[in-house]
């Protein structure tokens, strides 16, 4: 599950491709994604930190998207703020390590589902841009059944 704080973080950059070249304040940013200011203001700097933003002082102040919304991978952003996509530490392409209670990796019944989630979730999450949220229509409503 994503914390509240990278939906944030992906709303408020999916914002800033929707008026790509152009910039926003941090105001701006919290009323179209719906975030509170404060938060979203420290969110912006973490993103900055990472070159995902520019952000611009002054009473012209404001953020701008640090390279095309093209470029700009939801996996990108969600290790930036989450960590690593993948299940646990033994599947991490980024920040791989064995589990604590693990007595050997080769032998492990649970890695091959974990590798496989991992790989598919990188592969939608690496392949969808700010570009395509920006330009999609939000995507299937699932209703709960009866």
């Amino acid at each position: 599950m994503l914390s509240q704080k990278t939906r944030y973080a992906l709303r408020a950059l999916v914002e800033l491709a929707r008026v790509e070249g152009s910039q926003l304040t941090s105001g701006e940013l919290a009323l179209r994604a719906d975030a509170p200011r404060k938060f979203l203001e420290a969110i912006l700097l973490e993103l900055s930190r990472h070159r995902l933003v520019v952000s611009r002082r002054g009473k012209f102040g404001g953020y701008t998207l640090a390279k095309p919304p093209t470029e700009i991978a939801f996996a990108e952003v969600i290790r930036v703020i989450e960590g690593p996509l993948a299940l646990a530490p033994c599947v991490s392409r980024t920040a791989f390590r064995k589990c604590e209670d693990c007595t050997d990796l080769a032998t492990c019944t649970l890695r091959e589902a974990l590798l496989r989630a991992r790989d598919a979730t990188a592969s939608v999450l690496e392949g969808y841009s700010l570009a395509d949220a920006a330009a999609g229509s939000g995507g299937e409503v699932f209703r709960p059944s009866v």
